[in-house]
């Protein structure tokens, strides 16, 4: 299982909207196929494996990391597939949360004989598809908030400068981020500021192991622009991918003069104070099949984010160095004035990043009555 989460995750950049998969045939001790998802319309992990195997899948163990399907989408059944190859027994990883397999997969092949074992390294499993879990369970997309600051918690300049707070290391790493994302938001702020390019600009030299002969699939590009001022002249209209600006402004000229250099504009409900619902939008998103949104913006959407609690998981450069007291913070949250309505936060992982640190933080689920996280039992 842990070969087959390994071979998953070099579906990490390209199966999107589907989930990463991976799986092995083991026969008497011995690998006799391997094999992972690619591409959504493409052939599934089990499929894969089996052509690997050949001859050598009837009996075997087939080790997968997601429930095998069940049901005709892109690509037939994959259960039809292990039942035809005579594969014995299957390990999964997990159940699979999309409603049209939930346990019909496993059904299916323990009807027709195969002895079924599940849960096996699920928490790995389950940490290469949080955007698809999430959107199949709770019809929202997953969604990180990336954020660069100094160790002083200041992520521009008073004046906006604000290039290069990290080292190109950190940077590089968040380019992956966003290969990885099938959507990266951002807030017209930002756009008007630094007229930013929002798109992956990594070579295939930085993905040896993933894309031998081919570029790095662009996300979704979409700015919150509650009253449709997006420049016709902004870098990013003019790069390769597509562009959704979502407003609250229903102008059908200002409408059509942004379709007209090639963005998409989706008009939404504005939130009581008038902006972009941003629940309203994931739940959009949600509904175009996007897994993973990474919000790239500045302390007004960024602050906006968290006081709605959308954000899922916060991504955090940190660089060694003092910018001061009149830089700019990482988050607006006029709403907490006292200890008590401090938002808690738990370190999931740390890492270095060339100069700098990764921090992956989550929501605290609980507080305590000094204000302190209480991390959740075993």
């Amino acid at each position: 299982m842990a070969r087959a989460i390994v071979l998953a995750r070099r579906g990490l950049y390209t199966t999107d909207p589907n989930p990463r998969v991976g799986c092995v045939l083991v026969q008497a001790g011995e690998v006799v196929g391997e094999g992972f998802h690619r591409r959504a319309g493409e052939p599934h992990a089990e499929r894969n494996a089996i052509e690997h195997a050949g001859a050598r899948a009837l009996g075997a163990t087939a080790y997968v990391t997601l429930e095998p399907c069940c049901h005709y989408g892109r690509t037939p059944p994959c259960t039809d597939a292990l039942l035809a190859a005579g594969v014995a027994r299957v390990v999964v990883g997990m159940e699979d949360p999309n409603p049209l397999v939930r346990g019909k997969g496993l059904s299916r092949l323990r009807a027709a004989g195969v002895e079924v074992t599940t849960g096996v390294l699920e928490g790995d499993a389950r940490a290469l598809n949080p955007g698809f879990e999430q959107r199949m369970r709770g019809g929202l997309p997953y969604v990180r908030c990336k954020l660069a600051a100094s160790l002083d918690g200041r992520t521009a300049m008073a004046s906006g400068e604000s290039r290069w707070i990290t080292s190109a290391d950190a940077r590089r790493d968040v380019h992956r981020l966003r290969a990885r994302s099938s959507a990266v938001i951002t807030g017209i702020g930002t756009v008007l500021a630094d007229d930013p390019h929002m798109n992956v600009r990594l070579g295939p030299e930085e993905f040896p192991a993933l894309w031998p002969d081919e570029l790095p699939r662009q996300p979704l590009r979409v700015v919150v622009d509650s009253a449709l001022r997006m420049p016709l002249d902004a870098r990013m209209l003019s790069l390769p991918g597509a562009t959704l600006i979502a407003t609250c402004e229903d102008s059908p000229r200002a409408i059509a003069r942004a379709n007209a250099v090639g963005a998409e504009v989706r008009v939404f409900p504005p939130d009581p104070a008038g902006r972009v619902d941003l629940h309203l939008l994931l739940c959009y998103l949600a509904e175009r099949e996007i897994n993973e949104v990474l919000i790239e913006a500045g302390p007004t959407l960024a602050g906006a984010a968290m006081d709605l609690d959308i954000v899922d998981e916060m991504v955090l450069y940190v660089a060694p160095h003092l910018m001061g007291d009149a830089a700019r913070g990482l988050f607006h949250l006029p709403g907490i004035a006292r200890m008590e309505q401090r938002i808690g936060l738990i370190i999931a992982a740390t890492h270095r990043v060339g100069a700098d640190l990764k921090l992956v933080l989550r929501r605290a689920p609980t507080t305590d009555q000094a204000g302190q996280p209480v991390l959740p039992g075993p």
